[in-house]
């Protein structure tokens, strides 16, 4: 199975596209970039230079995702969402010059297994998303997600627990710190603040 590529798409030719992945209309993929296999990148979406994304990733439409971003397997991306690399942006030095690629130093946003990022979210580097965690819609994250953590707002805060299925959990009545997906019926435990899948 090879990939597909639309013709207004603009991949360089250093890039590293899997199989079975599509690159849809107007897309931008930059030198470098390593896509995984399965993967979807929506219209207009950009990918900077050197990002890594794993298999089965979905970047919607106009997504943003700037270099050293890393995304792993099964990672969606909503449309319009934006991934920073620069923690404290400028365009000139503090002379006033013309600040170029070597001027700053690039700082990722991490997206672990499965996790999702809402549409017109923004992850400000240096941050990392936990394995399953869901960020909604429009929030705005500058610090850790636990896994599986459901975040909202701006700046994110934790607000609830979403298992495997992206569903919140309901607490399991009954027994403290143990929470159920009304979607599939597994159940998680929380400990100190982090959720774990229960065996």
């Amino acid at each position: 199975m090879s990939s597909r590529i639309q013709p207004t798409a603009q991949v360089d030719e250093t890039a590293v596209i899997g199989d079975g992945t599509t690159v849809w209309d107007l897309a931008q993929i930059r030198e470098d970039a390593r896509l995984g296999s399965g993967c979807v990148v929506g219209r207009g979406a950009y990918v900077g230079p050197g990002v890594r994304i794993g298999n089965n990733v979905k970047l919607q439409n106009y997504a943003l995702v700037y270099e050293p971003a890393v995304l792993g397997d099964g990672v969606f991306v909503g449309p319009a969402a934006v991934f920073t690399n620069d923690y404290f942006p400028r365009s000139v030095d503090p002379e006033g010059r013309l600040k170029r690629g070597g001027d700053w130093e690039a700082v990722a946003v991490v997206v672990d297994e499965g996790a999702s990022v809402g549409a017109r979210s923004v992850c400000v580097a240096p941050v990392r998303i936990g394995r399953w965690a869901l960020v909604a819609a429009g929030a705005v994250v500058t610090r850790d997600v636990p896994d599986f953590a459901l975040v909202a707002g701006v700046p994110a805060r934790r607000i609830g627990w979403v298992g495997r299925a992206g569903v919140r959990l309901t607490a399991r009545e009954g027994e403290l710190g143990v929470w159920e997906c009304p979607g599939t019926g597994a159940v998680y435990e929380e400990k100190d603040g982090q959720l774990v899948e229960r065996a």
